[in-house]
């Protein structure tokens, strides 16, 4: 059985989607992206997802360590 991986992070901004994966990559929470930004008509989202156990982690890291504003 596959693990279901979960959105911790979504943006507009592959910029700031690539941000967040870095940091909590260097968290050792090995995150991924997934672009749902639709090639044609140029809107969507990226999605930062984590294993589901590393939820919580992620959540308080980008809570705590990530401010785009």
């Amino acid at each position: 059985m596959s693990k279901v991986w979960q959105k911790v992070f979504e943006d507009t901004s592959a910029h700031r989607a690539e941000i967040v994966k870095a940091i909590l990559d260097s968290e050792g929470l090995n995150p991924v992206i997934v672009d749902l930004k639709d090639s044609s008509y140029h809107f969507g989202k990226f999605e930062v997802r984590v294993d589901p156990m590393h939820v919580l982690e992620a959540l308080r890291v980008i809570k705590k360590d990530i401010n785009f504003e």
